[in-house]
């Protein structure tokens, strides 16, 4: 049994502004208790020589040369801007500035 409970479960819905019914509570506080255990008992047969991984499956990136190839200059790149201002392109604010 992991020390997940009823009133961590609660806790931890209040201080995320989460308002969960007592039933909800119940069956979050069973469902985590489950993850935890599981994962205690990975985490036992597991051994010092057994190396953590992240991904079953060996990943490995492809990796090409950059090549700089045909680019826009900065006139062709504005050229269907709807909007532009000193060489950059010109967007509405969406914060307030204050």
């Amino acid at each position: 049994m992991s020390e997940i409970n009823r009133e961590a479960v609660a806790h931890l819905a209040r201080l995320a502004h989460i308002e969960m019914t007592n039933d909800e509570l119940d069956k979050m506080a069973g469902e985590l208790d489950v993850i935890v255990d599981s994962i205690k008992s990975v985490s036992e047969v597991a051994g010092e020589d057994i190396p953590a991984t992240s991904h079953p499956i060996p990943l490995t990136n492809v990796f090409r040369e950059d090549v700089v190839g045909q680019t826009l200059t900065n006139e062709e790149a504005l050229s269907g801007a709807p909007d532009n201002a000193a060489g950059r392109f010109k967007v509405p604010a969406i914060l307030d500035e204050e």
